[in-house]
């Protein structure tokens, strides 16, 4: 008996020592998961520490900007020599304002800009952003994950000599421009639907000490409306609900003429709306939408499907960077020969400096509304029909020349912003739709 009990004893006290060793294993584990949660690199440290504030300033940007959307003032370029459309902004603390290119196609949002006394920006008629004198700007650092994996596609630099150095890039367009100079996170102050202001910290800007490209004739830098991490729409969605829309003024207006992009709910819907699927994954980051035909009048055009197909070299974005519309081969030449069956007569000409092929002198007189109607059809039914004088454009005076562009074989289509002038757009990243009506823009 008292051998059982002294064995009895002696098993409980193997499952108490047992058992407080099992917890001291689980401390031990638990401390180490709590040591190794930081890696020892200062520089990962700085990535999560960094990734903590943005969740936490978009949450009080969040609060901020509750109840109403953002908008910024937009107006043709034509007063300064270009075919863009520019949007008014303001950067830095304290705020600088900027006239920069609105466009869709580029991910990156940019401002002539001088840094450490580094480049002396393009000053020449152009506002510069002294980056030293804004209390908000963050240079992102070479050594950071955001410059060495976040950022490999908007062209970073992999050259770094010390921590300390600034994440850099080489923007290169597709039409040859280009843009040179150091990412940066910056403060950006937007005027609100409601009337009052709001200030948007910590987007991605590109501070460009050198830049060149007929792109940016005019422009203190563009701004990046791409669907991407780090565009301006990134940020701006996720603030303001997840749509922004414009309405782009004629072409020809002049800069007292403007109208607004908007970031949140257009305040009215007009009876005349269409709405078709935007594809946001098809040709990233761009706005993707399925033409499937184009018309003349009453007249189906014979073009090849595999124009309209992404999977097979065409497909088709909205662009609110690109002036002109580009077509494949395939589409381009039965548009043209179409519309010119109704210009008979008029001279054929070519101006200097006009990259069009088909233009005419309309000195004696021209009738536009004898132009049959241009119709874009979408995939599910709904139809764009452009304003005539967005189709058949003044290149000079007294020259129209018809607004297309061959793009080659096989090529992505692409609907310039003269084809969308006073139209309203509205593209819905959350629901992926595009929205559009006539509207005279004012």
């Amino acid at each position: 008996m008292k051998r059982t009990r002294a064995l009895s004893c002696l098993i409980t006290m193997l499952l108490i020592a047992a058992a407080d060793s099992a917890e001291e294993t689980v401390m031990r584990l638990e401390m180490s998961h709590r040591d190794t949660l930081f890696p020892t690199s200062s520089h990962r440290i700085e990535d999560i520490i960094s990734e903590d504030q943005k969740r936490h300033s978009l949450i009080s940007q969040k609060r901020k900007t509750s109840g109403g959307g953002a908008k910024l003032p937009l107006r043709s370029g034509s007063d300064y020599g270009a075919a863009q459309y520019f949007a008014d902004v303001r950067v830095g603390t304290p705020a600088k304002m900027f006239r920069v290119v609105v466009d869709t196609g580029s991910e990156l949002t940019w401002v002539n800009c001088r840094f450490r006394g580094k480049g002396k920006g393009r000053e020449k008629k152009r506002r510069v952003f002294r980056a030293e004198e804004s209390s908000s700007f963050r240079q992102v650092g070479c050594l950071t994950q955001t410059c060495k994996v976040d950022l490999t596609n908007l062209f970073s630099l992999s050259n770094c000599p010390t921590p300390s150095t600034p994440c850099s890039y080489d923007y290169r367009y597709a039409d040859g421009s280009a843009a040179q100079g150091v990412f940066a996170k910056e403060t950006f102050t937007v005027g609100l639907t409601n009337g009052r202001v709001a200030r948007l910290h910590g987007l991605l800007i590109g501070c460009s000490s050198s830049f060149n490209g007929d792109s940016f004739q005019g422009a203190d830098g563009v701004l990046g409306l791409a669907l991407s991490d780090y565009s301006f729409t990134s940020k701006a969605t996720n603030l303001f609900g997840g749509k922004f829309s414009y309405c782009l003024v004629d072409h020809s207006s002049h800069k007292n003429v403007s109208s607004y992009l908007t970031f949140g709910s257009t305040t009215t819907k007009a009876t005349s709306t269409r709405t078709t699927p935007l594809d946001l994954n098809l040709i990233p980051p761009f706005y993707a939408i399925n033409i499937i035909g184009i018309s003349l009048g009453d007249d189906m055009l014979d073009i090849p499907s595999q124009v309209w197909d992404a999977t097979s070299g065409g497909g088709t974005i909205l662009d609110s960077g690109t002036s002109l519309t580009l077509l494949a081969e395939a589409a381009y030449r039965p548009v043209v020969s179409g519309l010119e069956r109704y210009l008979v007569g008029l001279k054929r000409v070519k101006p200097e400096g006009v990259p069009i092929e088909y233009c005419f002198d309309v000195t004696s007189g021209f009738n536009e509304s004898k132009l049959p109607q241009l119709m874009f059809h979408f995939k599910g039914g709904a139809r764009f029909e452009p304003h005539r004088r967005s189709y058949v454009v003044d290149a000079a005076h007294g020259v129209k020349c018809l607004g297309f562009v061959s793009a080659g074989a096989p090529a992505t289509n692409v609907v310039g912003n003269i084809m969308q002038q006073n139209y309203l757009w509205e593209f819905d990243i959350v629901a992926s739709t595009l929205s559009f009506a006539p509207s005279t823009c004012l």
